[in-house]
């Protein structure tokens, strides 16, 4: 594979996970689950508008609506945690994970701010039914030694799901699910640059592309996917405030990105 002299900011890791697609075409198994590893949000976000967020969030990025609180919706986000800390206690290890049959995604990135460690087995179950016990990915951060530190865990649900399905397993008004969509891979001959942050292709093609469109993507040659895998959403159990624990901001693609790494 070939790769840019320097990784640098966020772009890069979508780049990655676009080559990826190119590379594996990528599906959800079971018509629903999925794996990110892209991807709930900020004391702001989370008082805009859908519409609103859709366009702070970009073009490549799907977000559910927000809904106006229910009687047992604080108590349903805050079960989910539970379960989410619980199902945490054990892999704090990443080996522990491993044993498990979590796999790191996109290994060839050595450096990213969020690494997410998939169970196809809970991805395919998740496609069926909610189990908060069995996250889809666990998502590790480096600490200041390099050690994986546990920061949190993913959800997904299949793409067919209406609002009303994903407001069952985790309530609208507390969180927001995501999709990525409206990507446009670059022609075949050229999908190699993607990796390269000052070329051309890096800059349209790819979930942080400027292109977004069918029309757009066939124009350039590219081939167009109005969406890859399904509906996911972030969970951070250690955090605070429930603004925290399901921030939209942290499953940015800059917020997700490798460090700034140098090849020689």
């Amino acid at each position: 594979m070939k790769k840019a002299a320097t990784l640098v900011f966020a772009p890069i890791l979508f780049s990655f996970a676009t080559y990826a697609v190119v590379q594996h075409e990528h599906h959800e198994p079971n018509a629903g689950a999925q794996q990110e590893e892209l991807n709930q949000a900020t004391d702001v976000m989370a008082r805009n508008s859908h519409e609103d967020h859709d366009h702070h969030m970009g073009p490549h990025m799907k977000m559910s609506a927000l809904r106006p609180a229910q009687p047992g919706d604080a108590q349903k986000a805050d079960d989910v945690v539970k379960a989410a800390q619980a199902a945490m206690e054990k892999y704090k290890d990443p080996a522990a994970a491993e044993a498990d049959g979590y796999r790191l995604f996109l290994p060839q990135v050595k450096h990213q701010k969020q690494y997410h460690y998939t169970s196809y087995a809970n991805a395919f179950a998740a496609a069926v039914a909610f189990d908060p016990a069995k996250p889809t990915s666990l998502l590790y951060a480096d600490d200041k030694d390099g050690k994986k530190q546990l920061i949190g865990v993913m959800y997904t649900a299949p793409a067919r799901f209406t609002e009303d399905q994903l407001n069952n397993r985790v309530p609208l008004s507390v969180a927001q699910w995501h999709q990525h969509v409206n990507l446009c891979l670059p022609p075949k001959d050229k999908r190699a640059e993607i990796l390269d942050p000052n070329s051309e292709v890096h800059q349209r093609f790819g979930l942080l592309g400027s292109i977004s469109t069918e029309s757009e993507c066939t124009a350039a040659g590219g081939t167009f996917r109005p969406r890859i895998f399904g509906w996911m959403i972030h969970a951070y159990p250690n955090e605070k405030t429930p603004d925290e624990i399901w921030s939209v901001e942290r499953q940015r693609p800059e917020n997700m990105a490798p460090m700034s790494e140098h090849h020689h």
